[in-house]
């Protein structure tokens, strides 16, 4: 037990002052999975898209009337997409994001 106690004691003095936010992060992907997955579903087929088009993020962003660094964050996955900026990369990329349901 006491080579335990030892061991433990040397990790500690290599540990950070600064709490870790891997653990954080880590329970958010596993809360957040499927919403997660489909960001980077969205992300995916936009990218292809803008691929086909010849359109790099500041392009996108100029049409959309946005900030290249909001683009990124989108293609990312670390945007919370509202309905209206849906509709308009739809629009403009000419792709289908929302998919109606059939079911009733």
């Amino acid at each position: 037990m006491k080579k335990r106690d030892e061991q433990i004691a040397k990790l500690e003095e290599f540990e950070s002052g600064i709490p870790s936010k891997w653990r954080k992060e880590a329970e958010y992907r596993l809360i957040n999975r499927d919403w997660i997955r489909e960001s980077q579903r969205i992300a995916t087929e936009m990218l292809i898209k803008m691929d086909e088009m010849g359109l790099k993020q500041s392009d996108l962003a100029k049409m959309m009337g946005v900030s290249q660094q909001y683009i990124s964050k989108i293609l990312k996955g670390k945007e919370n997409l509202t309905l209206n900026t849906i509709v308009r990369i739809e629009e403009i990329l000419h792709i289908t994001i929302l998919h109606p349901s059939h079911t009733r």
